[in-house]
């Protein structure tokens, strides 16, 4: 390519949530240069015989601005994808084993940013409780908010469970009508490269070629572009999150009109642990563990058990995968987005934010020539590397601090196990709590608040004795848990239950 040649064409290839979602968010930046100016094309190609993974059916808060941003209704997502709200996540059993549970909500706590409640917090696995009304909201089954305020609004923050394969195609086909993305079928049978390195075309086996400035590998596990034809190896991260498996199935409830859990109930199992999402019409359920400690036949037996009759003669799918990411996300011309840049197991759905950030990146600093490009792939990798690392050590957190006795929980408490970034951090926590200044990242991907919940919903008390002039704040850390406890008597009075709301909005908005 050279290095004054203008990017003037992008090609995706793949398609599923990664490829479509990146096609809206760069087609909707550059809306004007697409459908008025003609400037710039964007082209999806995916094969019709290539089935997505379709478990990602949990989202994070980020996806509210991005379903704006890109011009989609609110209403639009619950209709055509059978979404419902999800306010956090329930982790039940990962500290002892014997019924407990803990939240991470995804409203921050009251005072956020001002006072950490926590030194003023006699049992600190009370925390979520005693700093946050979400935590009841979600226990009641409410929605989290009233019928009468408007979409993308309410007190509660949220993001959504949805049906990944309606979602890709409520984004194809709004990618394709209203943004201006062209779509292709076809099946990739080669990648051809410049002399220099960069990818010219892909060859499609019906013998068309697509021809590009940018490709985005939306690929898969497979990392057809970036992987395999750029050589871009993967760095694993099997030393600290040990799960590579996973059995995925969906059942009906038992009555059409049975509650709607508001969150994603995360259940521990003896090596590993269970997802339980609701839809409107079904739940998603599955669970994720690791080969080395667990035959498929025993996950299975331990998923069927969870679910009892509900599960019985329903097909269970099984996906292999490793954790890590690639050693870079963008190499010349190329930019791996979604699964083909990394995965790890589906925790807080962070394989979709991580497709809604990096899509973003490349909207916004899409270069006008491809002598930028170098520039723009360096400061993309430093990013990504640092937000791939920070993932590790969240999803770490949730494990290392149990008290089960299982030899899989147990390895997760050696220290070997635990990245060193994580060692730092739980030493400087072990006296004052993780506090904003912790994060250097100007986009987070998990907030101060996000660790709160859970080092303390684990059960992690800091020291704080040992800085005990800090914390004079005693008479304001209980007006703030008097304020809650208020907040949370009106949201229990006044939100609707999850299922009454979806179904009382749709037939509004169908009127």
């Amino acid at each position: 390519m050279k290095m004054n040649r203008p990017i003037r064409s992008i090609a995706i290839v793949g398609g599923g949530t990664a490829g479509w979602l990146a096609a809206a968010v760069i087609a909707a930046y550059h809306k004007t240069a697409i459908t008025q100016d003609k400037t710039l094309s964007i082209t999806l190609v995916e094969s019709s015989d290539i089935p997505t993974v379709g478990v990602g059916e949990g989202t994070w808060p980020t996806m509210k601005n991005t379903l704006k941003d890109i011009g989609l209704k609110e209403s639009e997502l619950f209709a055509h994808c059978n979404a419902v709200f999800k306010q956090g996540g329930k982790f039940v059993e990962w500290v002892k084993g014997d019924g407990d549970f803990y939240y991470h909500p995804f409203t921050v706590p009251l005072g956020y940013g001002r006072i950490d409640l926590a030194p003023y917090i006699d049992d600190i696995e009370q925390y979520a409780v005693e700093s946050n009304f979400q935590h009841h909201v979600c226990e009641a089954g409410l929605a989290p908010r009233t019928i009468a305020e408007a979409e993308y609004s309410g007190q509660c923050n949220y993001a959504y469970h949805l049906d990944a394969g309606a979602f890709a195609e409520l984004l194809k086909n709004h990618s394709k009508n209203t943004l201006g993305v062209q779509h292709k079928i076809g099946t990739v049978a080669t990648v051809s490269k410049n002399d220099d390195g960069n990818i010219s075309a892909v060859l499609l086996d019906d013998g068309s070629s697509i021809n590009a400035d940018l490709f985005i590998d939306c690929t898969g596990f497979k990392s057809l572009l970036l992987g395999e034809t750029l050589g871009v190896p993967f760095k694993h991260a099997d030393k600290y999150l040990f799960n590579d498996s996973a059995l995925a199935i969906q059942v009906p409830y038992a009555n059409p009109s049975d509650p709607i859990a508001s969150h994603t109930i995360a259940t521990a199992q003896n090596a590993g642990w269970i997802w339980d999402i609701g839809l409107t019409h079904r739940r998603g359920v599955g669970h994720v563990y690791s080969s080395q400690f667990l035959s498929d036949d025993e996950a299975e037996s331990n998923l069927r058990k969870y679910l009892g009759n509900a599960g019985v003669d329903k097909y269970v799918r099984k996906i292999s995968f490793q954790s890590g990411h690639r050693e870079i996300f963008w190499k010349n011309n190329c930019v791996a987005i979604g699964m083909a840049a990394g995965f790890v197991e589906p925790l807080e759905a962070t394989a979709i934010m991580l497709i809604e950030i990096s899509s973003r990146f490349v909207a916004e600093n899409l270069p006008p020539d491809a002598a930028v490009m170098p520039t723009i792939a360096k400061r993309f990798n430093q990013q990504l590397q640092y937000k791939w690392g920070r993932i590790i050590d969240f999803l770490k957190l949730h494990y290392m601090l149990t008290q089960r006795p299982e030899p899989y929980w147990q390895a997760h408490t050696q220290i070997e196990s635990i990245p060193e970034s994580l060692k730092e951090d739980l030493q400087v926590w072990g006296y004052r709590g993780p506090t904003q200044a912790d994060f250097e990242s100007a986009i987070e991907l998990f907030p101060a608040a996000s660790y709160q919940y859970v080092l303390y919903g684990m059960g992690f008390k800091p020291n704080f004795d040992k800085q005990q002039h800090l914390y004079k704040d005693q008479q304001q850390a209980e007006m703030i848990i008097q304020r809650n406890q208020k907040i949370t008597h009106q949201m229990l009075q006044q939100l609707p239950s999850h299922r009454d709301y979806i179904e009382q909005w749709l037939a509004a908005n169908q009127q």
